[in-house]
């Protein structure tokens, strides 16, 4: 299991998701308050973010606990984008610790995260190779193959969601991708929260869990795709 958040909206920096929040990512790491399935999130983390000057987002991982990295603090300080995705890991049994293994996974303009777990036969048949041998990599080889073909990024993830929720009926498959300029995410077996700003034009938060105690957090119902752009935040059933 995993936690995981995006920002889409104005401009702020990856701090706000892991260490400004009193249950940013960073506490999630070691504390998280809604995770069902282990307690900490020691594995690694990693971090993706967007800067004009790249056609491709720039991207940070590592296989150690969040806490023990020194430099990930002025990092994430630093780095600023609108649109924004942090995770960090709790590996499932069996599956390899390594930094091919660790959200996000990208391909060209996305990037994508995995919070939960699937039988790996569940999902080998949806794409024809991944860069690691980890559940999560085959789901992300999965949604980068139907992005490719012309699916949207909803369409992709809940196309792959679907197929491999029924290949394996025990699977957590909460999904969560952004391009730059859009969100989408999957409500499938765990927990998912939605924040909006004074107004969703302002900017959206989804995370595993709430960041910080304001009001404003909204729960996403199970089996539900999300879906966040600068047109507003939707949310339909799967």
């Amino acid at each position: 299991m995993c936690r995981h958040a995006s920002w889409l909206g104005a401009p702020r920096t990856l701090a706000s998701l892991i260490h400004e929040p009193a249950h940013g990512l960073l506490r999630q790491s070691y504390r998280p308050r809604l995770q069902r399935h282990g307690t900490m999130n020691a594995d690694g983390f990693g971090m993706g973010w967007y800067d004009a000057a790249r056609a491709e987002p720039v991207r940070y991982r590592r296989t150690i606990p969040a806490w023990t990295d020194a430099n990930l603090a002025g990092l994430a300080r630093t780095a600023r984008s609108g649109c924004l995705l942090a995770a960090v890991r709790s590996a499932s049994a069996g599956m390899p610790i390594e930094e091919t293994a660790t959200a996000p996974f990208t391909d060209g303009p996305w990037l994508f995260s995995h919070n939960g777990h699937v039988a790996r036969e569940a999902v080998r048949e949806l794409a024809d190779d991944a860069e690691s041998s980890c559940d999560s990599a085959w789901l992300a080889a999965a949604v980068f193959a139907r992005r490719r073909a012309g699916d949207d990024l909803g369409e992709a993830l809940a196309e792959v969601v679907t197929r491999a929720g029924l290949k394996d009926p025990r699977a957590r498959l909460n999904l969560l991708a952004c391009d730059g300029t859009s969100i989408a995410a999957t409500a499938w077996g765990d927990t998912l929260f939605l924040h909006l700003g004074g107004h969703p034009r302002e900017g959206v938060l989804v995370a595993s869990e709430p960041l910080d105690d304001r009001p404003g957090w909204q729960a996403v119902p199970d089996h539900a795709l999300v879906l966040a752009s600068p047109d507003g935040v939707s949310v339909r059933p799967l």
